[in-house]
Order: structure tokens, then C-alpha cells, then sequence
């Protein structure tokens, strides 16, 4: 686990700045004392479990959800006292298609402009059908689109407004590997341009593509900072075995010293623990197996994510 962020020294580069934040529903404690902070023009990753606050986490930060405790700031203004400010500011995708499935592409967006006080609705629209790639298909029903290029459409009326910050949660969720790569494509380039992304995610590649990630499970920031930096504060050692029999030695491994995660990543086996030593003496026997071939590996992000949630206590249980 990486050490809690530290205070910037200008704070013009900081979007968000929260301390403490705590929120409960019903009785059941979802998010706990959570601190973070987030750099302008940035793309902020958050992992976890189902149900493990995610989204909860990112509504706080951004003032659309009150915190129980817990003080911050969002884009400069307070989170608690100017809620109003920053709302009008951000752009919200959610994981489900949101907007008007009988209206075509361009309606959609004009309509989204008009809401928003957009000048020239029209030009503005015309604008974001040629920046997403929507070209051709300006009088297509949203309905009749197909998962990418619903995305595409949902990311252009969530940025027509221009917001400041960018909220993003599990957007390519069914969508193919193609249209996924198109979509972080263009995250980028709206981040390069100064916008601030919060995004959630559970594929591991797009955790890679953020500029800066946080674990959160069931309430607890566990681990955040870059991909580097949350691999190595795990402080994991990884052995990677192929060869025959790996299901049997999964079986075997669970549960002995040293090891927390045993996983199968295609054809290999992941072994994984965080106490070098004890992992080692208990592999040892093992790696004499002719059957298999061991190899000392590097942790991967997802063996990090699966190690972290194997001692994870969920709280709704």
C-alpha cells in the first residue's frame, strides 16, 4: 500500500483535494474515511470489487453525493457548501445509454447543446459528430446504434458542454476490444486538452491506460498511485509455472505459506505472496517437478487486483 498523498505545493494543479470522506446507507458503512487527492488534466482510475463503493467515492469527490464526514474540495470549490458550482461543471457518463434512443445522432446533440446554453447548438454539434468519428451517420436513431458507437455518442453530450471534470463509470462495459481502444484514444486527447478524468474500471489494460489508480474495497482506499507504484507497494513476488497438471497444483498451493494468490492466466499458473522467503521455501519442492517449468516473474497489475481482493473483507456479507 502506497503512503498517503502529500499536499501540492501549488494547489492551482490540484482538482480534487478530500480529506476523511465517510458515507453510510442504511446503517452500512460504504465508503470510510477516504483521503485523496487528484492533478488537473489527469485520468484517475478506480478498482475494486462489485459493491465495493466505487461509485459512492466518485460522487462524493465531485459534490453530487453528501458526505456522512469528511471535508474537500472539487475544481476549487467546497464540496459540501458549493455542490451547485461543481455540478454545473463536470460531465457525468454512465454505464448505462442515457440519452434519447428515437432521436438520431445529431437531435441528441443539438438537444444536449440547447440544454446547456451551447452557442450556436447546430455548429456545435456538427463539431463533436466530426471529433468522435460520427460522420455519416448524423441522422442514424441512437437506438439503432451499436454499443461503440453509442459510447461515442454518450462521450460527445457528456464534453459538449465543456465541463472541467469528467466522470466516467465502467464506460465500455460490453463494448469490443476496437471501439474500447477508440474511446481511451480520445480520453486521452480530451486530457491532454486539460480535462480531469475520474473513471471506473475492471479491465485491467484500461487501469494501465489512467494516468494515476486507486483500489477501493468495500469502502477502503487500499492502494493508489501510479500502475508502477501500486505494483510495487504490493510488494508481491510472482513465480509463473506451465507444463501439465497446473490445475491439481493450484489446488495444492492455496492456503500453504506464503502464498495468497494462486491464479490461472491461460496456460501458466500465477503464484503469488508477499512474503518472499516463505513463498519460496514452500515452492521449492515443487519447482523439482519435471511435469512443470517455473519461472521468477514480475507482478502483474491484475495479480495485484486479485491478491488485494483475496483479503478483501466484504462488508455487506
Amino acid at each position: 500500500m502506497t503512503a498517503a498523498p502529500t499536499i501540492a505545493a501549488d494547489a492551482r494543479d490540484i482538482a480534487i483535494d478530500v480529506r476523511g470522506l465517510t458515507k453510510s446507507f442504511n446503517g452500512r458503512e460504504v465508503v470510510h474515511d477516504l483521503s485523496m487527492q487528484v492533478k488537473r488534466g489527469s485520468i484517475y482510475g478506480f478498482l475494486g470489487p462489485n459493491g465495493s463503493g466505487k461509485t459512492t467515492t466518485i460522487r462524493m469527490l465531485c459534490g453530487l453525493l453528501t458526505p456522512d464526514r469528511g471535508e474537500g474540495t472539487c475544481l476549487g470549490f467546497d464540496i459540501r457548501t458549493d455542490a451547485a458550482k461543481i455540478k454545473r461543471r463536470v460531465g457525468y457518463m454512465t454505464q448505462r445509454f442515457s440519452l434519447y434512443q428515437d432521436l438520431s445522432v445529431r437531435e441528441n446533440l443539438e438537444f444536449v447543446a440547447r440544454l446547456y446554453g451551447v452557442p450556436d447548438a447546430r455548429g456545435a454539434a456538427r463539431e463533436m459528430i466530426k471529433r468522435l468519428g460520427l460522420s455519416g451517420r448524423e441522422e442514424q436513431l441512437a437506438g439503432e446504434l451499436s454499443g461503440g458507437w453509442k459510447q461515442r455518442l454518450a462521450l460527445g453530450a457528456c464534453t459538449l458542454p465543456n465541463p472541467q471534470l469528467l466522470l466516467l463509470d465502467e464506460p465500455t462495459a460490453g463494448v469490443d476490444p476496437k471501439a474500447r481502444r477508440d474511446f481511451w484514444n480520445e480520453i486521452h486527447a480530451l486530457a491532454a486538452e486539460g480535462l480531469t478524468v475520474l473513471v471506473s474500471t475492471h479491465y485491467m489494460d484500461e487501469a494501465e491506460r489512467c494516468h494515476e489508480i486507486a483500489y477501493i474495497a468495500y469502502g477502503h482506499l487500499l492502494a493508489h498511485g501510479t500502475v508502477d507504484q501500486v505494483i510495487a507497494g504490493s510488494k508481491l513476488t510472482t513465480w509463473v509455472a506451465t507444463g501439465e497438471g497446473l490445475g491439481t497444483l493450484a489446488h495444492e498451493l492455496a492456503g500453504k505459506p506464503g502464498v495468497d494468490m494462486v491464479a490461472p492466466f491461460g496456460t501458466s499458473l500465477h503464484v503469488s505472496g508477499r512474503d518472499q522467503a516463505a513463498l519460496d521455501q514452500t515452492l521449492a519442492p515443487y519447482r523439482n517437478d519435471p511435469r512443470q517449468t517455473w519461472q521468477h516473474g514480475a507482478p502483474s497489475l491484475e495479480d495485484v487486483f486479485i491478491e488485494l481482493m483475496s483479503r478483501s473483507k466484504d462488508n455487506f456479507q
